[in-house]
Protein backbone atom coordinates (compact mmCIF):
# COMPACT_ATOMS: atom_id res chain seq x y z
CA UNK A 1 0.00 0.00 0.00
CA UNK A 2 1.16 3.48 -0.85
CA UNK A 3 -0.47 6.90 -0.88
CA UNK A 4 -3.50 8.26 0.95
CA UNK A 5 -5.03 6.55 3.96
CA UNK A 6 -8.27 8.50 4.18
CA UNK A 7 -9.96 8.83 7.58
CA UNK A 8 -13.67 9.62 7.75
CA UNK A 9 -14.25 11.22 11.15
CA UNK A 10 -17.93 11.14 12.04
CA UNK A 11 -17.73 13.75 14.80
CA UNK A 12 -16.16 16.32 12.47
CA UNK A 13 -18.57 15.63 9.61
CA UNK A 14 -21.59 15.88 11.92
CA UNK A 15 -20.36 19.27 13.12
CA UNK A 16 -20.14 20.41 9.50
CA UNK A 17 -23.58 18.97 8.66
CA UNK A 18 -22.04 16.67 6.04
CA UNK A 19 -23.33 13.21 5.19
CA UNK A 20 -20.82 10.56 6.25
CA UNK A 21 -21.82 8.27 3.39
CA UNK A 22 -21.67 11.00 0.75
CA UNK A 23 -18.30 12.23 2.03
CA UNK A 24 -16.86 8.71 2.03
CA UNK A 25 -18.19 8.10 -1.47
CA UNK A 26 -16.45 11.28 -2.65
CA UNK A 27 -13.18 10.01 -1.17
CA UNK A 28 -13.55 6.58 -2.78
CA UNK A 29 -13.84 8.33 -6.16
CA UNK A 30 -10.18 9.31 -5.69
CA UNK A 31 -9.17 5.64 -5.13
CA UNK A 32 -7.10 6.10 -1.96
CA UNK A 33 -5.02 3.22 -0.63
CA UNK A 34 -7.47 2.68 2.26
CA UNK A 35 -10.38 4.30 4.07
CA UNK A 36 -11.07 4.21 7.81
CA UNK A 37 -14.30 5.05 9.59
CA UNK A 38 -13.62 6.83 12.88
CA UNK A 39 -16.77 7.06 14.98
CA UNK A 40 -15.67 7.74 18.53
CA UNK A 41 -18.97 9.27 19.66
CA UNK A 42 -21.44 6.85 18.09
CA UNK A 43 -23.15 3.90 19.70
CA UNK A 44 -21.95 0.50 18.39
CA UNK A 45 -25.20 -0.13 16.50
CA UNK A 46 -24.94 3.22 14.68
CA UNK A 47 -21.29 2.55 13.84
CA UNK A 48 -22.17 -0.86 12.46
CA UNK A 49 -24.90 0.66 10.29
CA UNK A 50 -22.42 3.13 8.84
CA UNK A 51 -19.81 0.46 8.21
CA UNK A 52 -22.39 -1.65 6.41
CA UNK A 53 -23.39 1.36 4.31
CA UNK A 54 -19.79 2.21 3.42
CA UNK A 55 -18.48 -1.27 2.70
CA UNK A 56 -20.21 -1.83 -0.67
CA UNK A 57 -19.11 1.65 -1.79
CA UNK A 58 -15.52 0.89 -0.85
CA UNK A 59 -15.63 -2.60 -2.35
CA UNK A 60 -16.94 -1.26 -5.67
CA UNK A 61 -14.11 1.29 -5.70
CA UNK A 62 -11.48 -1.28 -4.77
CA UNK A 63 -10.67 0.54 -1.51
CA UNK A 64 -10.18 -1.55 1.67
CA UNK A 65 -12.36 -0.37 4.57
CA UNK A 66 -10.98 -0.29 8.11
CA UNK A 67 -13.05 0.08 11.28
CA UNK A 68 -11.54 2.10 14.09
CA UNK A 69 -11.09 0.30 17.44
CA UNK A 70 -13.88 -2.26 17.11
CA UNK A 71 -12.81 -5.68 15.84
CA UNK A 72 -16.30 -7.09 16.40
CA UNK A 73 -17.94 -4.42 14.24
CA UNK A 74 -15.30 -4.85 11.54
CA UNK A 75 -16.13 -8.56 11.33
CA UNK A 76 -19.89 -8.03 11.36
CA UNK A 77 -19.70 -5.42 8.59
CA UNK A 78 -17.34 -7.48 6.44
CA UNK A 79 -14.56 -4.89 6.61
CA UNK A 80 -11.12 -5.67 5.28
CA UNK A 81 -9.40 -4.45 8.42
CA UNK A 82 -9.42 -2.85 11.84
CA UNK A 83 -7.25 -0.11 13.30
CA UNK A 84 -6.46 -0.17 17.01
CA UNK A 85 -4.72 2.11 19.49
CA UNK A 86 -2.31 1.40 22.29
CA UNK A 87 -5.14 0.77 24.77
CA UNK A 88 -7.39 -1.31 22.49
CA UNK A 89 -7.53 -5.05 21.89
CA UNK A 90 -3.99 -6.43 21.34
CA UNK A 91 -3.03 -7.36 17.79
CA UNK A 92 -2.27 -10.96 18.82
CA UNK A 93 -5.80 -11.34 20.23
CA UNK A 94 -7.34 -9.93 17.06
CA UNK A 95 -5.33 -12.44 15.02
CA UNK A 96 -6.84 -15.28 17.02
CA UNK A 97 -10.41 -13.97 16.91
CA UNK A 98 -10.47 -12.68 13.32
CA UNK A 99 -7.57 -14.19 11.36
CA UNK A 100 -8.71 -12.77 8.01
CA UNK A 101 -8.76 -9.13 9.18
CA UNK A 102 -5.89 -6.84 8.31
CA UNK A 103 -4.74 -5.05 11.46
CA UNK A 104 -3.05 -1.69 11.93
CA UNK A 105 -1.90 -0.15 15.20
CA UNK A 106 -1.19 3.41 16.34
CA UNK A 107 2.24 4.20 17.78
CA UNK A 108 3.84 7.42 19.01
CA UNK A 109 7.42 6.42 19.86
CA UNK A 110 10.08 4.16 18.40
CA UNK A 111 9.75 1.91 21.45
CA UNK A 112 6.03 1.47 20.78
CA UNK A 113 6.81 0.68 17.14
CA UNK A 114 9.26 -2.05 18.12
CA UNK A 115 6.79 -3.58 20.58
CA UNK A 116 4.01 -3.47 17.99
CA UNK A 117 6.13 -5.27 15.40
CA UNK A 118 6.41 -8.32 17.66
CA UNK A 119 2.78 -9.18 16.81
CA UNK A 120 3.31 -8.56 13.08
CA UNK A 121 0.59 -6.00 12.29
CA UNK A 122 -0.21 -5.31 8.65
CA UNK A 123 0.85 -1.71 9.11
CA UNK A 124 2.06 0.65 11.83
CA UNK A 125 0.67 4.17 12.13
CA UNK A 126 3.17 6.65 13.57
CA UNK A 127 2.66 10.20 14.74
CA UNK A 128 1.54 12.85 15.11
CA UNK A 129 4.13 13.99 12.59
CA UNK A 130 2.95 17.61 12.82
CA UNK A 131 0.70 19.42 15.27
CA UNK A 132 -2.89 18.25 14.89
CA UNK A 133 -6.29 19.40 16.09
CA UNK A 134 -8.15 16.20 15.20
CA UNK A 135 -7.69 14.86 18.74
CA UNK A 136 -8.53 16.61 21.99
CA UNK A 137 -5.30 15.48 23.69
CA UNK A 138 -2.75 14.72 20.97
CA UNK A 139 0.70 13.32 21.66
CA UNK A 140 3.68 15.63 20.96
CA UNK A 141 4.58 16.05 17.28
CA UNK A 142 7.50 13.83 16.28
CA UNK A 143 8.56 15.35 12.95
CA UNK A 144 9.54 13.95 9.55
CA UNK A 145 13.03 12.83 10.59
CA UNK A 146 11.59 10.51 13.26
CA UNK A 147 9.12 9.22 10.67
CA UNK A 148 11.95 8.47 8.26
CA UNK A 149 13.84 6.56 10.97
CA UNK A 150 10.77 4.47 11.82
CA UNK A 151 10.04 3.68 8.17
CA UNK A 152 13.65 2.56 7.64
CA UNK A 153 13.32 0.09 10.51
CA UNK A 154 9.84 -1.29 9.76
CA UNK A 155 9.28 -4.44 7.68
CA UNK A 156 5.63 -3.41 7.23
CA UNK A 157 4.10 -0.24 5.75
CA UNK A 158 4.23 2.87 7.94
CA UNK A 159 1.23 5.21 7.95
CA UNK A 160 2.21 8.75 8.91
CA UNK A 161 -0.53 10.64 10.75
CA UNK A 162 -1.05 14.09 12.20
CA UNK A 163 -1.29 17.50 10.55
CA UNK A 164 -0.71 16.24 7.00
CA UNK A 165 -1.97 18.51 4.24
CA UNK A 166 -1.18 18.90 0.55
CA UNK A 167 1.74 21.22 1.25
CA UNK A 168 3.42 18.66 3.51
CA UNK A 169 2.34 15.53 1.64
CA UNK A 170 5.41 15.33 -0.61
CA UNK A 171 7.83 15.28 2.33
CA UNK A 172 5.70 12.70 4.13
CA UNK A 173 5.44 10.53 1.03
CA UNK A 174 9.21 10.47 0.61
CA UNK A 175 9.65 9.46 4.27
CA UNK A 176 6.96 6.77 4.61
CA UNK A 177 4.56 4.54 2.72
CA UNK A 178 1.23 6.18 3.46
CA UNK A 179 -0.22 9.33 4.98
CA UNK A 180 -3.41 9.35 7.05
CA UNK A 181 -5.44 12.53 6.57
CA UNK A 182 -8.56 13.80 8.35
CA UNK A 183 -8.84 17.61 8.35
CA UNK A 184 -6.89 18.00 5.10
CA UNK A 185 -9.72 16.24 3.23
CA UNK A 186 -12.53 18.49 4.41
CA UNK A 187 -14.25 20.96 2.06
CA UNK A 188 -13.76 24.67 2.63
CA UNK A 189 -17.37 24.87 3.84
CA UNK A 190 -20.09 22.43 4.78
CA UNK A 191 -21.88 22.71 1.46
CA UNK A 192 -22.78 19.44 -0.24
CA UNK A 193 -21.74 21.01 -3.54
CA UNK A 194 -18.13 21.00 -2.35
CA UNK A 195 -17.91 17.19 -2.33
CA UNK A 196 -16.53 17.29 -5.87
CA UNK A 197 -13.66 19.36 -4.45
CA UNK A 198 -13.17 16.70 -1.76
CA UNK A 199 -12.53 14.11 -4.48
CA UNK A 200 -10.02 16.36 -6.21
CA UNK A 201 -8.24 17.14 -2.95
CA UNK A 202 -8.09 13.46 -2.05
CA UNK A 203 -6.73 12.61 -5.48
CA UNK A 204 -4.01 15.25 -5.19
CA UNK A 205 -3.05 14.04 -1.72
CA UNK A 206 -2.95 10.44 -2.90
CA UNK A 207 -0.61 11.31 -5.75
CA UNK A 208 1.68 13.39 -3.55
CA UNK A 209 1.81 10.78 -0.76
CA UNK A 210 2.48 7.98 -3.23
CA UNK A 211 5.49 9.88 -4.48
CA UNK A 212 4.15 10.23 -8.03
Amino acid sequence: MRGLYAIVDVTTLTRLHLSVVDFAAALVEAHPAALQLRAKDLAPRETLQLLRALHPICRTGGVPLFANDRTDLAVLAGCEGVHVGQDDMPVATIRRLAPTLRVGISTHTLEQVRLALVDRPDYVAFGPIFETHSKSRPDPAVGVEALRAVAAECPVPVVAIGGIDLERAGDVGRASHLGAVIAGLLPDSGSHANLAAVTERARALHIALAGN
